[in-house]
């Protein structure tokens, strides 16, 4: 990944709270619970995890960016999203939460220069080292992701 490429992709990063607020604005509490089978999230366990990943992204940047050689903690999602309390907490909660960390993360990714692509940690459970890049490129997919799956469910909460 070129540094111009990266920035692209920051820039994309940059829109997902908007456009997730966006999707989920107005929802009723069934929709926002609403699953289509007891092992799927509901909406609200989708924006608890966009908070939580961006603090774990968050993390991991840190340690590429300031520590020579980091290892990485990994996350366990389902685990989190089942003893976390994901529907506990009120979906504007969630959305600051997510908002307030993904602003933090992209001002340490605005001052990202090309040599600091190449740094990372080591992940375990993926055996190797995950890059900044790769981080940039994770967080740029995330959103997307979870945005689809927000509409289908919308869709099929009849929302």
């Amino acid at each position: 990944m070129t540094l111009q490429e990266a920035k692209q992709e920051i820039y994309k990063i940059e829109c997902g709270p908007e456009t997730i607020g966006q999707a989920v604005h107005g929802l009723s509490t069934a929709a926002l619970h609403y699953k289509p089978s007891p092992e799927k999230w509901c909406i609200l366990e989708i924006i608890a995890h966009l908070a939580d990943v961006e603090l774990v992204q968050g993390h991991r940047l840190r340690q590429a960016l300031a520590e020579a050689q980091p290892t990485f903690a990994p996350m366990d999602q389902e685990a989190w999203a089942a003893n976390l309390g994901y529907t506990e907490v009120r979906i504007e909660d969630s959305l600051e939460a997510f908002r307030v960390a993904r602003r933090a993360n992209l001002r340490l990714l605005r001052r990202v220069g090309e040599a600091d692509l190449n740094k990372g940690g080591y992940h375990p459970e993926l055996k190797r080292v995950l890059t900044v890049a790769e981080i940039i490129q994770r967080l740029a997919a995330h959103d997307p992701n979870h945005l689809g799956q927000i509409k289908r469910l919308k869709q099929e909460a009849k929302c």
